[in-house]
């Protein structure tokens, strides 16, 4: 069996999902829009950049999460999906995923567990490998369990999610990774067949003198 990882953000959706899922908290006059709105597009810059601090910016994520019912957000989340995320989720992402059938496959993302667990669902894909935030009674905390899936900790938390399921990388003949951005340099030299999607340029220029696959779901 080969092993098929995919980035969600600007990979398999034409967008980026925790900075969605912020402006969608502004919009339902949940987040002050002055407030919030300057810091999610500063924070979405300092990723694009590769400045991008993870703890500062999962405190602005989750911290949200904290202040509100569960249930409140559940809620909150199916509007999201309809008007923020169905229209982002890219049909050659789909053929992409259903091509790879049969393989192990799973969406790693930086992205929080919340936001990102119903889009791999509906992208139809089992297994999430997500930054995980913290929750009490089905509460959220505002906090993050264990390492952030973000830069080097995409490793980690790869091999944690491996460890558990008795296997390695090394398990596998083939193992793929999709993904647009240089944060994920570390884990796309890891596998036996990293394909940039879509990529921004450093990617785009690295994967050219490595010779990897360039690919475009736009």
């Amino acid at each position: 069996m080969n092993l098929t990882l995919f980035d969600l953000d600007n990979t398999l959706l034409s967008g980026d999902s925790d900075f969605e899922w912020a402006q969608f908290l502004i919009e339902q006059g949940v987040l002050d829009r002055e407030v919030y709105e300057a810091r999610n597009n500063e924070f979405y810059t300092q990723y694009k950049n590769g400045r991008l601090d993870i703890h500062e910016f999962l405190d602005f994520q989750l911290k949200p999460l904290s202040r509100h019912p569960r249930r409140v957000l559940d809620e909150w989340h199916v509007e999201f999906m309809r008007r923020k995320i169905l229209p982002i989720m890219r049909q050659p992402a789909r053929d992409l995923i259903e091509r790879h059938r049969g393989d192990l496959c799973a969406i790693i993302t930086a992205t929080n567990s919340f936001v990102t667990a119903p889009i791999a669902r509906a992208f139809g894909v089992e297994h999430l490998i997500a930054t995980k935030p913290a929750h009490v009674g089905g509460e959220f905390t505002g906090d993050v369990i264990g390492t952030p899936c973000f830069r080097k900790g995409k490793i980690t938390c790869l091999e944690q999610w491996l460890d558990a399921r008795g296997q390695t990388l090394r398990s596998f003949a083939q193992s793929s990774f999709y993904s647009d951005s240089f944060n994920d340099l570390p884990l796309l030299e890891r596998v036996t067949h990293p394909v940039a999607v879509d990529p921004d340029e450093t990617l785009r220029a690295y994967a050219l003198r490595h010779g990897w696959t360039i690919l475009s779901l736009a």
